[in-house]
């Protein structure tokens, strides 16, 4: 307890140059974030004046941006270091950086408007998955994009329901119904960072090193916190199912998982790893279920009986059998009670825009533009075709990731092909990568190369969606770069620190990477 409350000299810089970091994105937010189009939110804050001065917003917003960013990295040496923080202490840091964010409007995406929209049309009776909120028009209309009016939503019932009783206590009042969505996804933020420890453990890394990238990390900041994405809901769930599935508490397991893909479909691959536990359950009479880890990390000596206690074939039935009549029997309730139907199964390629920046889109169009060049009448297709080879590719990872669940171990297998799906499918967003970032940060070896290169894919990502959640200007490019520069005199003083010594990895405990 004395170690959270005073953490380690290093972790504490790092806690003070990520609050500050924090402050300063929050405070730019006020001028250049994803405010609302009606002038609603400023004056509640007194601060209407703000709104005027969007460049120097842009250059507060990334200035903090950038100290963030470098003290999470720094962390992350501070985690592998002599002095490592406890996860205690690096949930306090988490709590330090988030509170900023939690207090200031939207960052980075507004889709946050678009939540409130949908869950009003629920409240009203209407079909979401037959038209977007544009059927509905109202004061909410004007907050959603352009691109999202007429469209569709793609996420389950589970999701909807909260979005619809959000937006039936918000009402037309936009700022209480952002911070209600907000709430909504920091329930899913505390579910996940709760559960993170516990699974790590499970999966044999160390529970710092997860939380150190699966949860501090800036996306979850930037979009889970500020942004209030139900991707947060969806991974809060997932992570609390995978939690429960490697306690033998299988019911539950599925019952949870099934609720995560009900709020975005992809988390439904999860139930594959409780149908593989359940079924070794079945099979073997294990305390500890081993299954989960890798074979370069066995379970000890002793804590799994080799006895057969049924066949593989009967084991893996009756396995996949209950897990999918528990799947089946809780969609079907959670379907009736929020009364939407079953239309999200259509609607899952909502998120595809015409100007969605996926690889394989962005290779679609360079196809396209070549074949139109040359007059050819297979122009129209080249989307489409590329977009269904990024699927095939998908699919093909996520085949080759659980062919190697032996060596690889099941969570990670997960977080490999949720990562496949998020990169090759047709829609890509910054956050989509926490789908999976998050069980790698809980099961990827703690001496590989994927814990570096996931980490490096962060730092990208941050800096691929601007703060308004619009595509930027010339003006607007040239002055977050300006707030990014006044920061290296601040980050070269931080680095002229005694940084924490990094102990070589032994393989006896895990490290950051």
């Amino acid at each position: 307890m004395l170690s959270a409350i005073r953490p380690p000299d290093e972790t504490r810089r790092c806690l003070v140059l990520g609050l500050a970091g924090a402050t300063a994105l929050a405070g730019g937010g006020l001028a250049a974030g994803a405010l609302p189009v009606r002038d609603t939110l400023a004056p509640a804050l007194g601060l209407s004046a703000l709104r005027q001065h969007q460049g120097a917003g842009l250059v507060c917003a990334y200035f903090g941006l950038a100290l963030l960013v470098a003290a999470w990295w720094r962390l992350g040496r501070a985690v592998r270091g002599g002095d490592p923080p406890s996860p205690r202490t690096l949930l306090l840091v988490l709590a330090a950086w988030a509170v900023p964010l939690v207090a200031m409007p939207p960052l980075f995406s507004r889709d946050v408007y678009s939540y409130l929209a949908q869950g009003a049309m629920v409240t009203a009776g209407l079909d979401v998955y037959q038209a977007g909120p544009s059927a509905m028009g109202g004061p909410l209309l004007a907050e959603v994009p352009v691109i999202w009016q007429h469209t569709p939503t793609p996420y389950g019932p589970a999701f909807l329901s909260l979005a619809a009783g959000v937006s039936g206590f918000s009402a037309t009042d936009v700022p209480l119904g952002v911070f209600g969505m907000r709430a909504v996804a920091l329930a899913g933020v505390v579910l996940l960072i709760a559960c993170l420890p516990r699974l790590a453990r499970s999966c044999g890394v160390a529970p710092a090193a997860a939380l150190w990238l699966g949860a501090l990390n800036p996306l979850v900041l930037l979009h889970l916190v500020s942004g209030a994405h139900n991707d947060a809901v969806m991974l809060g769930l997932l992570i609390a199912g995978l939690t429960a599935a490697c306690a033998h508490r299988f019911v539950l397991a599925t019952v949870v998982i099934t609720l995560a893909s009900l709020v975005k479909a992809p988390a439904a691959l999860g139930l594959v790893v409780v149908v593989w536990l359940w079924q070794r359950a079945l099979r073997r009479s294990a305390d500890p279920p081993a299954a989960i880890l890798p074979a370069s990390r066995p379970a000890r000596a002793g804590s799994v009986s080799d006895r057969p206690v049924v066949g593989r074939r009967t084991a893996t039935l009756r396995a996949f059998g209950s897990t999918a009549c528990l799947a089946a029997a809780t969609t079907a309730l959670v379907t009736a009670v929020t009364g939407t139907g079953y239309g999200w199964v259509r609607s899952l390629t909502t998120p595809i825009s015409a100007h969605n920046w996926s690889l394989s889109s962005t290779v679609g169009r360079i196809t396209r533009n070549l074949l139109e060049a040359a007059g050819s009448d297979l122009a129209a297709s080249a989307i489409p075709a590329w977009r269904w080879i990024g699927l095939a590719a998908a699919a093909g990872a996520t085949l080759l990731a659980w062919h190697h669940r032996r060596r690889l171990g099941l969570v990670y297998a997960l977080g490999l092909s949720l990562a496949a799906l998020a990169l090759l499918g047709p829609a890509l967003r910054p956050w989509y990568l926490l789908w999976g970032l998050v069980p790698i940060a809980a099961a990827a070896p703690p001496h590989g190369r994927v814990r570096r290169w996931t980490a490096l894919a962060c730092l990208a990502l941050t800096v691929t969606v601007f703060p308004s959640g619009f595509t930027p200007s010339v003006d607007e490019l040239a002055a977050a770069l300006a707030g990014a520069l006044l920061a290296v005199p601040i980050l070269v003083l931080y680095a002229g620190d005694v940084a924490a010594p990094v102990r070589p990895y032994r393989g006896t405990e895990p490290t950051a990477w």
